[in-house]
């Protein structure tokens, strides 16, 4: 189920906000310029479908996407428990960063924890099969798959290099919960 906690930036302890109220997650982040939206995840996935199958599954969304937001690119990040590289890739997302442009992910399945580091707040946001979630350009925030994560979600992109993070080097990270 999405969740979305909220946090002032210096307190980990006690979220401000705790829902799993589509609508008041959706009004909360929309105040700061964030996209949530639910979507129809419905096709189905095979344990080996890849990128071009599952970019199959989901062409109108993903061309309704590009044709909305000017994206020139498109991906996919998948990653079961049994993933060899789980742990590296997990560290990857984990730092506070930004993007010069938007980030947009479609949630295809499983889930992941995006938090986003909005002024003198911090909303984690457990975003699900079915999710779409769009981070204004310039929004500090990190992601956490989890130590054993599965997911896959479809990525798109204004810059045809694809993701590329400006790190903060802000520690932040480290003092809000994780996902499990």
């Amino acid at each position: 189920m999405s969740r979305l906690r909220s946090y002032e930036h210096s307190d980990a302890l006690r979220p401000q906000i705790d829902t799993t109220d589509r609508a008041a997650i959706e009004s909360v982040l929309g105040k700061s310029g964030i996209r949530f939206e639910g979507w129809r995840a419905g096709a189905p996935l095979g344990p080996s479908a890849g990128e071009a199958e599952i970019c199959g599954a989901y062409r109108q969304d993903i061309e309704r996407l590009k044709s909305e937001g000017g994206y020139k690119s498109v991906d996919v990040l998948r990653l079961s428990p049994e993933h060899p590289e789980k742990a590296a890739m997990r560290r990857k997302f984990l730092s506070e960063h930004t993007h010069a442009e938007d980030e947009v992910r479609f949630f295809v399945e499983g889930s992941g924890l995006f938090s986003l580091h909005v002024g003198d707040s911090v909303h984690l946001v457990t975003c699900e099969r079915g999710d779409l979630l769009g981070v204004p350009a310039g929004t500090p925030h990190w992601f956490d798959m989890g130590e054993n994560p599965n997911f896959a979600v479809i990525r798109l992109f204004i810059n045809p290099s694809g993701w590329v993070a400006h790190f903060t080097g802000d520690s932040i990270a480290d003092r809000f919960p994780k996902h499990v």
